[in-house]
């Protein structure tokens, strides 16, 4: 089983994320991470302690570009460039128009994620966006650029575009909250398995009730998937495996 986008460096799971990583080696192949700029050198310390079972992927949120300044994001965009060769992707990255409606820095946050796009070419590297409430503007973006990988993290869009995003080529993750969410579970049961992944992004979207998000709940996703489909978990995880390894290279 993989987890292909958490946040183990994240307020509520950093503090247990050595044991959270210990009880998930018990039952998964691989962890993927997504840090942040407050916390890249933590999950980048964290992903070579343990190597080959945890992955990190950097990119901008587009809650941190409305945060930070032209030179901040330089920089930080030079870090992701120094670690190329230590990240599995750029991410999370996109648009978000449920913390900013109304076009509410809508020119910059644009900006930041094509040239975060860009970074993808330059680099080699998949895109995985974050596209809450905005799918439609990410994916029309995306079409405009030269990005040979791209992964809607969390998809939680219409189903209609979700059909343009496997014609296109894309992947979609499946995330925890598969059970509770129409458009997403017929999207777990209809679409291509060779197009889907599975995700917790832990700690948010626990699929328990009063109970944090971890890692290990990726095996939810995958039973929903399994009693949608009629199809056994271990045939289901084989794929979705396969389809990770071929994204991230691991």
């Amino acid at each position: 089983m993989i987890d292909v986008h958490c946040h183990l460096t994240y307020p509520g799971l950093d503090e247990i994320k050595e044991q959270v990583i210990e009880d998930s080696r018990k039952k998964m192949d691989a962890i993927i991470t997504c840090a942040f700029p407050d916390d890249w050198e933590r999950a980048l310390e964290l992903a070579k302690k343990h190597e080959n079972f945890v992955y990190l992927t950097l990119g901008l949120h587009p809650t941190d570009v409305v945060n930070m300044s032209d030179k901040d994001i330089e920089n930080y965009t030079d870090i992701i460039r120094d670690n190329r060769n230590r990240i599995v992707a750029i991410g999370e990255i996109g648009l978000d128009n449920h913390h900013f409606p109304e076009n509410l820095h809508k020119k910059r946050l644009t900006d930041a994620f094509v040239k975060s796009l860009n970074l993808c070419e330059e680099l080699g590297l998949p895109a995985v966006l974050h596209t809450r409430k905005a799918e439609e503007e990410c994916f029309d973006i995306v079409n405009g650029e030269d990005v040979g990988t791209v992964v809607f993290h969390s998809y939680t869009g219409n189903l209609a575009l979700a059909e343009k995003i496997i014609d296109r080529g894309y992947y979609i993750s499946v995330p925890t909250i598969v059970s509770v969410s129409k458009n997403i579970k017929k999207i777990a049961e209809k679409f291509p398995l060779e197009n889907l992944l599975t995700e917790t992004d832990a700690p948010f979207l626990s699929p328990y009730p009063e109970k944090m998000n971890v890692p290990s709940n990726v095996e939810h996703v995958l039973s929903v998937m399994s009693q949608l489909r009629n199809v056994e978990i271990d045939e289901i995880d084989k794929q979705i495996m396969k389809n990770a390894k071929k994204i991230f290279r691991i």
